[in-house]
């Protein structure tokens, strides 16, 4: 899959079948219609392709008046939208700035120097309530007159449905907010998951005797926080288990910055640099600022145990089912 920042040049446009959309997650709804992008492309030959944004138009507006608190909580990294998108599909994906620029254009350029001129449109999908342009002045019903005038077909994705409700980016942030993560596995069509390259960090963990694993998370608000239940895969065969903490760390410093650091059980392999897949089971608490280190690291213990019994409930009653049989 070939990726864009921004526009592609001259000679790198092709023809092709795209959707927009900031694809947060890319959830059962996304998947839906990314197949049948992909069925387009492979009815017209021309390449599947993915318009979205960073950052997240809404983060932008709520940063340009200064109240972050505004932004949408990001469910996936940049990394995780883009294999998602591979997994689907999909040939190229433009990941286009959003900024003062693109947010001011006009429906009728961005019809005419992003589809027709920029990515080369010939069929288009986005959803029923998709609107683009300055002040979102543009809407479906224009897409249609335009792809008619520019020689560009034009569809709109139904709504996607679990048990009745409607399957969105908003409807996985509830989820995860209140630590559903068996109703957002059934909204994303797999467990909710963060994937990242393994970093260094400042190596406290492994001085309290709890050495961690960490990814740095880009976006400033993150659809989850707290201290969890995980298992982590890229390190074994097998998914390992451990323990994880995704926030601020507001007892060891107050930058304000967000890291996902991971406890793993019983492993002592250096891992720096490696690609590893966080996957969420269950929500201990929320994150705490301690009066010190001796009284972090008693929270740390508690919380060590409280995952080892949930893996050793899981083993027994996996042990269980399987008797049944």
């Amino acid at each position: 899959m070939k990726v864009f920042r921004g526009l592609p040049n001259a000679a790198s446009r092709a023809p092709c079948a795209l959707t927009i959309g900031n694809f947060d997650g890319v959830h059962r709804g996304h998947q839906a219609l990314l197949a049948r992008v992909r069925e387009a492309a492979t009815t017209l030959n021309v390449e599947a392709a993915v318009m979205t944004f960073e950052p997240h138009p809404r983060e932008f507006f709520a940063l340009l008046a200064g109240d972050i608190a505004k932004a949408p909580a990001r469910i996936a990294n940049l990394r995780d939208k883009l294999q998602a998108l591979s997994n689907a599909g999909i040939d190229r994906v433009i990941v286009e700035h959003f900024n003062a620029h693109f947010a001011s254009m006009s429906p009728q350029d961005f019809v005419e120097k992003v589809l027709v001129q920029g990515l080369h449109v010939k069929w288009l999908m986005v959803g029923e309530d998709f609107c683009f342009g300055a002040k979102r002045a543009g809407n479906v019903a224009m897409l249609m007159e335009a792809g008619k005038k520019y020689g560009f077909h034009v569809e709109a994705m139904p709504t996607i449905t679990n048990g009745g409700t409607r399957i969105s980016s908003s409807a996985v942030r509830s989820a995860l907010a209140n630590s559903n993560f068996a109703l957002a596995e059934q909204l994303l069509g797999h467990p909710y998951a963060i994937s990242g390259h393994v970093i260094h960090g400042k190596k406290l963990g492994r001085t309290i005797g709890f050495p961690t694993l960490n990814l740095r998370i880009a976006h400033r608000r993150p659809a989850l926080s707290g201290i969890f239940v995980v298992q982590v895969r890229g390190l074994a065969d097998r998914p390992l288990p451990g323990v994880a903490s995704l926030g601020v760390r507001p007892t060891v410093e107050d930058s304000g910055r967000v890291l996902l650091e991971t406890y793993v059980f019983d492993y002592a392999q250096p891992c720096y640099g490696k690609v590893v897949h966080i996957e969420f089971l269950k929500k201990l608490r929320d994150e705490e600022k301690y009066v010190d280190l001796p009284t972090l690291t008693a929270a740390i213990e508690n919380d060590a145990q409280q995952a080892r019994a949930f893996f050793k409930e899981r083993e027994m009653q996996a042990v269980s089912a399987t008797d049944r049989i």
